[in-house]
Parts: C-alpha cells; sequence; structure tokens
C-alpha cells in the first residue's frame, strides 16, 4: 500500500496587483520520501513586475508566458483592436532583432511561441527546453520592453488584422457569439469584438498603438510566469537581465486602478444576422456570475451536467434523442464585474423553432428542480478529470500561474480546487441554477434570411 505524500502549502496571497517586494514560497509539495515535487515561488521586483514559477520533479521542457494586464475592455470607441493590433506588433521587430530573428531564435530550438489577447489580459508565450529557457525569456523581454512599432509595419499588419477580422466573420460560431456578446453589452468594451472592426483597425494610428503600448506595457501591470524544470533564482535573474532595455525595470511601482467596480448589468433581448451560411447558429442564454462569486464551483458543475459533453442533458436530449443538432454545449464565463451563461447550438434552419423549445425547458427542468445524484457525480468527476489531465504539461500550469496572479485573488492549489469541487451539494446546485436560468433571457441568432 502506497504511502499519502506529505504537503506543505502556504496559501498564495498573489491577486491582482504588485504587493511587497521581495521573494516568497507559495506552495511545496513533497512526495512520500520527502522530495519536492512542486514548488511555487514569487518574486515581486522594486519596479512591480511580479514573477511567479513553479518548479516541477521529472520534466526536460519549461513554459513561459508574459501577461500584460490589458485587454479589448480596456480600449475606448477609438482604440477598439488597439490591443489585438499591438499583439501582433511585438512580433515585427526590435532594436536588436527583426521578425525574421524573432521567428528563428525559437525554431532554431524547436520551440513553440505564440500570444493572444483576452478581453482582460494580453499574453505572450513559448514553451522550450530546460536548458533554452535563457533564450526565450531574452526573447519575450526584448519583444515587451523594446519593440520599435515601425509605420511600415504598422500598415502592413493592418492588412493581416483586417484579413483575420475577414475569416471571423466567415465563421458561424465566432458571428453569433460576437453578436450574443454585443446584446449583453451594448456598445461598450466587453460587448465589443476583440480584434475590432473594419472601420476601427482601418482608422488606428502608429501614434495611438504606441500611445497605448507605452500607458499600459509597463513592469506593475505584467506578470512574468514559468512552469516546468525551471529555477526560480536563476529565472528571477534572467527577467532582470531581458527587461532591463531602454530602463525599462527603473523606478518603483506606480499604483494600478482596480479592475473591479460596480456590477456590469446585461441587456436583455434578442439580435439576428443573416449570413449565408447552411445552418443557423443560436447562442441563447442569460447573465450568471462574476469571477469571484463562490458559487462559481456549483456553476461548473450545473455547467457540465446540462452541456459539458456526451452524456450531458442537452447533448442527450437535443442530438442523441431527437437528433435537432450536431452540436450542442453550454458554457460560462466570468469577468472582474459580469459574467454570462448560455446555451450554443448549431441546427438545420426548419429545426430552429423546436430547438429553442427544447432548450428553454431543459433549463426550466434545472432551474426548478436541480439536477441528480448521478449527475452531480458525473460533473464532479468530469471537472475534476479536466482539471487534473489539463494540467500534465508544464505549459497549462503556466497559463493557470499567470492568470491567478494576474486577474484572481489567490492562487489554490490543485487539491484546494478539487476540494471545493467535492463540497458542491445538490442543493448548492439548484440554488445557483434557479438564481442565474431564473434571469431574463438573451437570444443571438445568425443564419441564412
Amino acid at each position: 500500500m502506497t504511502k499519502a505524500a506529505p504537503v506543505t502549502r502556504q496559501k498564495a496571497a498573489s491577486g491582482g496587483s504588485p504587493s511587497s517586494t521581495g521573494t516568497r514560497t507559495v506552495f511545496t509539495e513533497r512526495d512520500a520520501d520527502g522530495q519536492v515535487t512542486s514548488r511555487i515561488r514569487r518574486t515581486v521586483l522594486p519596479s512591480g513586475l511580479r514573477i511567479i514559477s513553479e518548479q516541477q520533479a521529472g520534466v526536460r521542457s519549461a513554459a513561459i508566458g508574459v501577461w500584460v494586464g490589458v485587454g479589448s475592455r480596456d480600449e475606448s470607441p477609438t482604440l477598439h483592436g488597439c490591443s489585438h493590433f499591438l499583439e501582433h506588433l511585438l512580433f515585427k521587430g526590435t532594436g536588436e532583432r527583426s521578425a525574421l530573428d524573432i521567428s528563428i531564435a525559437l525554431d532554431a530550438v524547436g520551440g513553440e511561441f505564440n500570444a493572444f489577447t483576452a478581453k482582460e489580459y494580453t499574453c505572450f508565450h513559448a514553451r522550450v527546453l530546460d536548458e533554452d529557457l535563457p533564450l526565450a525569456v531574452d526573447v519575450l523581454g526584448d519583444m515587451i520592453t523594446a519593440s520599435t512599432l515601425h509605420a511600415e509595419d504598422v500598415e502592413a499588419e493592418r492588412d493581416v488584422i483586417l484579413d483575420e477580422i475577414a475569416m471571423h466573420d466567415d465563421d458561424p460560431d465566432d458571428v453569433v457569439h460576437n453578436l450574443f456578446a454585443a446584446q449583453a453589452w451594448g456598445d461598450t468594451p466587453l460587448g465589443r469584438p476583440i480584434a475590432g472592426t473594419v472601420g476601427s483597425i482601418q482608422a488606428l494610428t502608429r501614434a495611438q498603438i504606441q500611445r497605448f503600448y507605452r500607458r499600459h506595457y509597463r513592469p506593475e501591470n505584467i506578470v512574468v510566469a514559468a512552469a516546468g524544470n525551471v529555477d526560480h533564482a536563476a529565472l528571477v535573474r534572467q527577467v532582470k537581465k531581458a527587461f532591463a532595455r531602454n530602463d525599462w525595470l527603473a523606478g518603483t511601482a506606480a499604483p494600478l486602478a482596480a479592475r473591479r467596480g460596480s456590477r456590469k448589468r446585461v441587456l436583455p433581448g434578442e439580435i439576428h444576422a443573416t449570413r449565408p451560411f447552411e445552418q443557423v447558429n443560436v447562442v441563447l442564454g442569460m447573465e450568471g456570475l462574476v469571477r469571484d462569486d463562490e458559487r462559481r464551483f456549483a456553476l461548473g458543475v450545473l455547467n457540465t451536467a446540462l452541456g459539458g459533453g456526451t452524456s450531458s442533458r442537452l447533448f442527450q436530449e437535443v442530438r442523441e434523442h431527437r437528433g435537432l443538432a450536431y452540436s450542442v454545449f453550454s458554457f460560462a464565463s466570468h469577468h472582474a464585474d459580469s459574467g454570462l451563461v448560455g446555451v450554443s447550438v448549431g441546427c438545420l434552419p426548419n429545426k430552429l423553432g423546436e430547438v429553442l423549445t427544447v432548450v428553454r425547458e431543459e433549463l426550466t427542468k434545472v432551474a426548478t428542480s436541480g439536477i441528480t445524484a448521478e449527475e452531480l457525480a458525473r460533473g464532479k468527476g468530469q471537472l475534476r478529470g479536466g482539471l487534473v489531465l489539463g494540467l500534465e504539461d508544464s505549459a497549462s500550469r503556466m497559463s493557470r500561474l499567470g492568470k491567478a496572479e494576474l486577474v484572481h485573488d489567490e492562487l489554490l492549489s490543485i487539491d484546494e480546487v478539487m476540494a471545493r469541487i467535492d463540497a458542491v451539494t445538490l442543493e448548492d446546485v439548484r440554488a445557483v441554477a434557479a438564481d442565474v436560468f431564473g434571469r431574463p433571457e438573451i437570444l443571438a441568432v445568425v443564419g441564412p434570411a
């Protein structure tokens, strides 16, 4: 019989802004022989730059991400799409490296290298062999602190982004979810598409993008997260060197404006768009929970039981029993001050009425009666399995650290998250279902006329 592994933990107090400078150990886990299997450490530099890493035993890779606390919801109407535009431009070259040099640096060592923009943050990330982590840190530090943003690069990338917008406009799933957000939040930063519009991208100037870059890409607004075979002290030294270009780390941290504020209410109603698609794509939903709502674990179990897999109620009723649609799933999205829940379906146009009737009936059932004990157990199991399997690689663990440090109030260990999932009761699920699914409806429909 295997002995249980002893675990030493210190709860993270990371949160969304720089705290006192210095280094501390957040979490340590040891195996039955006392050997460290995982250790999370956190350093805050005087400039406010936060560095957090997880050292994993038995791996030869390392993943690193630079998480910037700016996304599409931080843009004014005249800057719509600027966060995503800037994400593209930071790959176009620095004073030391051309765009080709940046690409070659990571390709030459077999590394993976990319970036993405969300509504509340932007992330530049790489995954390499552990021995090549200093190279990845140097390339990312160069891009973040010393991008040139040449005028010709702005114009070339403008066309690339316009092509990307056109590509999204040809994807019915993208179109309907953008419509759903637009109806929910109206003409606000949360309601607008992350990539911008044709008009907003065509109107953005190099000077506007440069000002946006200088305003938001500051040390106190950035987290460097790493996971894998990572030595934290060495990582801190590498980051200090790579991010010191142009005296970027000079000075002390300035206060960050809290993203939390008054709750952003959603606007119920219907919105439609005509596209020459073969299917009708539908999102039916309502206002959900904010990111730090304690009921989010109960909602996660509910969401899994309702539409999280092939055994879920919606999949069984809509697809298996009635054959009304090929794809059907439910979702929950959380932001600092708002949230959405919904059901996404793609079906033939002549099935739309029946699909909506069935989906509404299922939502009403869980709102009034909750879910069964079997569904509760299955939902918990699916969440636990997805959580653990999703953290099998260093990139997933890096993402968990970066998001926890940048946008959450705490970093929970895997065991703590699983304990919160296990603690969800049938009454917890019934109560959150009654609250959320009793709210006014938002409906977005995209399809042929």
